[in-house]
């Protein structure tokens, strides 16, 4: 079967320049270049604590100041590099976090915003651009896959500052992470079809997605839950797993793009970025069950610094992208409004019209309105939007055609940014949405802190029973460790006594764990042989189903704690 038309990172059959640096540069000059951004990205992680600015949107801003000095920072950052080096990681941390069973309880909505709407924003705002601006049909395709696709990174981003409850967080998260294969087909498809003797066929772009995307999840399962099961849960060293999990990332993302290369098959590709999310999803899921308290805090710790440093430089590279100083603004503002126009609209059409269709078909599940208006207005554009744009320039269409194009990308991605991103947070926060994560958070920082003072004061009753200590210095310690812990628990009371849903979230959760554990239990002891396997599966039933019973405690819970008036409309 004929995979024409796939978008890989070898695509147009050119060297793949992973960082190139201006002529005449050399890598003292790359390095200090690096060097400054990580600095520039410290130092307004300082500045936005103190102001109300969205710390992406305060790099961005930077990076868009640094056009007006090009020698102050001497780095290109290539398409390839923005896709193959930055965006992996990002992708890998946040589906660490984004817990299955939520996942899966809304996977019906998340991929029929995520194929359904990206495939209608396509068309609609290809439609929209090919009849208002003048560009040929197949560019226009071509900029509506693109801009189509909500970023990940960007939405992963802003969410994350924002503490939006954990069923909103899903969706949007979800949907970002897999809208991005339908986006990458078609942009390659309507590229590819502009090559002379080339064709763009609908048959064809569902034939390629299928193989595309379901290549990319098997993948990243397979690598994802041979780490898990093999590496992470036999392998009781942090640093050897966090190494591993690094691999991971970027290992599932090359081995899925280039796995025809691997097998001997021409133009074979899978979806680099489904691979990356199915193994950060075996890894989250069963991956972090299997490692020790101590190499799961040290794998978390890893991927959080990671992320934020990857991140910086994802939203300063685009500020340096879209350079204002060669950008004619009077020139090409009509068409940048035409296409902030089209998304806006494409977007309004698929959130609340599919999310009508949806609550209909599965009434259940129904996405609340509340939930829907983040949705719309959430629809963040950045640095994938940006890579595809800039891969334009190896295409075939005209020089003209692209730089059109890339304007108007430029132009889309700094309004939803600077525009939404910035106003995003006041309508979480109007909506009654924001700061359920915070409270959480609270709650979770005074549990760690009650319990690594109990395992103080045990160290210290240690050491004294032993005589290391002497007995008033050992009593003397152990008062002090159990008045902080007295002060821990009276001040988890009074937060419980403000937040009551959160003692109900902990019991669930402590009765979620209580099960995982039994499942453990009863499927170590069929692996000893201490029970028969027809045993064992029937007391494993008897388990899914009490977990099944839990799943359905946890939705109702949730529909009652939503804010009156607001969740409960659809």
């Amino acid at each position: 079967m004929s995979t024409a038309g796939v978008l890989t990172l070898g695509a147009y059959d050119q060297p793949v320049p992973i960082l190139a640096a201006e002529a005449g540069s050399n890598f003292l000059e790359q390095e200090l270049s690096v060097v400054v951004l990580l600095a520039v990205a410290a130092a307004m992680a300082i500045i936005v604590k103190r102001i109300k600015v969205p710390y992406t949107v305060a790099l961005v801003l930077v990076g868009l100041a640094f056009a007006f000095f090009p020698n102050f920072v001497d780095l290109d950052f290539s398409p390839e590099l923005i896709l193959g080096l930055l965006i992996p990681p990002l992708l890998f941390e946040a589906t660490l976090h984004l817990p299955w069973p939520k996942l899966k309880a809304d996977l019906f909505p998340v991929l029929f915003f995520a194929l359904g709407g990206t495939m209608l924003g396509t068309f609609a705002v290809g439609y929209i651009v090919w009849a208002l601006v003048g560009v040929p049909w197949l560019a226009a395709v071509a900029f509506g896959a693109l801009i189509s696709a909500t970023d990940p990174v960007a939405v992963i981003a802003f969410f994350k500052s924002l503490g939006v409850t954990k069923r909103l967080s899903v969706l949007v998260e979800g949907e970002s992470l897999f809208n991005d294969a339908v986006a990458f087909v078609a942009f390659g498809l309507a590229v590819d079809a502009a090559t002379p003797g080339e064709s763009f066929g609908i048959g064809n772009a569902i034939s390629n997605f299928l193989i595309v995307g379901g290549g990319g999840l098997a993948v990243g399962v397979v690598l994802g839950g041979f780490v898990s099961q093999v590496v992470l849960a036999r392998v009781d060293d942090a640093l050897i797993e966090t190494t591993t999990s690094l691999a991971l990332a970027y290992g599932s993302f090359l081995v899925a793009e280039e796995f025809g290369l691997i097998i001997g098959v021409d133009d074979l590709h899978f979806s680099g970025i489904l691979a990356v999310v199915a193994a950060g999803l075996m890894v989250g899921t069963y991956g972090l069950r299997n490692t020790s308290p101590t190499t799961r805090i040290t794998l978390e710790y890893f991927w959080e610094v990671l992320a934020f440093l990857v991140n910086s430089l994802v939203f300063l590279v685009i500020g340096l992208k879209i350079n204002l100083r060669e950008i004619d603004i009077a020139e090409n503002a009509l068409n940048v409004l035409i296409a902030i126009g089209a998304i806006l609209v494409t977007r309004f059409v698929i959130v609340y019209g599919f999310g009508a269709i949806h609550g209909k078909l599965q009434p259940s599940r129904r996405v609340p309105m509340a939930f829907k208006h983040v949705m719309y207005w959430g629809g963040l554009r950045g640095a994938i939007s940006l890579a595809l744009a800039l891969l334009l320039e190896e295409s075939d269409f005209a020089p003209e055609v692209v730089d059109t194009l890339l304007v108007m990308t430029f132009g889309v991605v700094l309004f939803t940014l600077l525009v939404q991103g910035t106003t995003i947070s006041g309508l979480i926060a109007k909506l009654g949405l924001s700061g359920q994560e915070a409270n959480q958070r609270h709650q979770q920082e005074i549990q760690a802190r009650i319990y690594s003072r109990r395992a103080g004061a045990a160290e210290i009753k240690r050491l004294g029973d032993e005589g290391v200590l002497f007995a008033s210095m050992s009593n003397a310690m152990q008062a002090t460790y159990d008045q902080d812990v007295s002060a821990a628990r009276t001040e988890l009371s009074e937060h419980f006594g403000t937040h009551p849903e959160l003692e109900v979230a902990m019991l669930l959760q402590a009765r979620r764990d209580a099960l995982v554990a039994e499942q453990s239990a009863i499927g170590e002891m069929v692996r000893s042989g201490f029970v028969s396997t027809d045993v064992g599966h029937h007391l494993a039933v008897e388990i899914n189903n009490r977990v099944a019973a839990l799943e359905l405690i946890e939705e109702r819970w949730e529909a009652n704690i939503a804010p009156p008036g607001k969740l409960d409309n659809s």
